[in-house]
């Protein structure tokens, strides 16, 4: 979660950046493509193919890239490499084959209590949230409170910094309440990360060099999940925007350490909170958004598609940041979210319940796909 540099400022670094995806996209589709081995595609996907498996069984999820693109790093409580029994912090190769220790999987968090949202720092460092020196036990994790599908904020996780080997474990954010979901920016001077300092759910600047923090959103509601554009200019996020009855119900939960992810939708502003934008105005939970490197489009996980059905069905779409275009990029029936792209552009990490059998599981996995900009006829047709 070391970095490519970034492709120069201004209009000069847009249009060389988008010269440097556009090349990235044709040698990808100048390769020979064998749609019959591609076991984890779907029909419909026409902008992801040649996907890897990278994990095999639990609960894996947040998968976010090093800046150099060759590993990610991630959360899971799958119990082959985790005896923990609730989610702790790894790191893996990007492309599936083994570390310097042999293995495929790298403990980097403590082993004790709960973290999660992990992401590399721009000198390889990893930091995540955790709630261990509270309690090196599981918390608890109430996932229906009165009918209500919750998610828990857990007012001991704070926000830790560790090589990247998981040695020299040091607090970096912490204090009282929740702090945790934090993310660099691509020029490595900033995280953002959420936290209920003011009594909100609100988001919050730490400036690396100054450890100086900065309140970047002050309305009622959600505001979390937030990643930072290529150019390190502008901010994406989810949030919720309660009124009413809703507020209310908002509030009540959040006394008790508790938030219904029920109703969001995708903002983005300037890294210093100005010029806020709402993007989606779609119904259900429309979250876990990154922007496209291209820096005009997002990603982001929805359920609005599948409202009359409940709205248990994941996928991930695309939307151009002026709300227009909305695409659908997965269609695989099942749990489709939280994707991040390489910094070249030619990959996207994802998490999935899909599998090459399309037997239905539980399951949560790790996938990495590469990133067809431009679909060729055998994407577009491809069953």
């Amino acid at each position: 979660m070391n970095y490519l540099k970034l492709l120069g400022n201004g209009i000069t670094g847009v249009i060389l950046l988008s010269f440097f995806i556009s090349c990235a996209d044709k040698e990808i589709n100048q390769t020979v493509y064998d749609a019959s081995s591609d076991s984890l595609r779907f029909e419909g996907e026409s902008h992801i193919r040649n996907i890897k498996q990278l994990t095999f069984g639990g609960n894996n999820a947040e998968a976010y890239w090093s800046f150099d693109n060759k590993q990610l790093v991630f959360q899971s409580d799958w119990q082959q490499i985790n005896e923990q029994g609730c989610d702790q912090i790894f790191t893996m190769n990007a492309d599936g084959s083994k570390l310097e220790n042999g293995s495929n999987y790298k403990l980097v968090s403590t082993g004790k209590g709960r973290t999660t949202c992990s992401y590399f720092m721009k000198d390889g460092r990893i930091i995540y949230a955790s709630t261990h020196a509270a309690d090196p036990d599981c918390p608890e994790t109430p996932m229906f409170v009165n009918g209500k599908y919750v998610w828990a904020i857990y007012k001991t996780f704070d926000i830790y910094i560790c090589d990247a080997d998981g040695s020299n474990n040091e607090l970096l954010i912490g204090g009282e309440g929740y702090d945790a979901e934090a993310t660099v920016s691509p020029d490595g001077k900033y995280i953002i990360y959420t936290s209920t300092r003011s009594g909100d759910l609100e988001l919050w600047r730490y400036e690396v060099a100054t450890k100086e923090i900065m309140q970047l959103t002050n309305e009622l509601g959600y505001d979390g999940g937030a990643f930072f554009s290529y150019d390190s200019k502008k901010i994406v996020w989810r949030a919720s925007r309660p009124e009413g009855r809703q507020a209310n119900d908002y509030i009540m939960l959040l006394s008790q350490g508790l938030v219904e992810p029920k109703e969001l939708n995708i903002f983005v502003a300037d890294i210093d909170g100005s010029n806020k934008k709402q993007v989606t105005n779609l119904p259900g939970a429309n979250w876990a958004p990154f922007f496209h490197p291209d820096g005009n489009k997002l990603v982001f996980a929805s359920n609005h598609h599948s409202q009359k059905q409940g709205g248990r069905l994941f996928d991930i779409f695309m939307i151009n940041i002026d709300g227009t275009g909305l695409k659908q990029i997965t269609n695989s029936g099942t749990f489709d979210a939280f994707p991040m792209f390489s910094f070249d552009g030619k990959k996207i990490a994802f998490a999935s319940n899909r599998r090459a059998d399309r037997k239905p599981t539980r399951d949560t996995n790790i996938f990495v796909a590469d990133w067809i900009e431009n679909p060729a006829e055998e994407d577009i047709n491809f069953k």
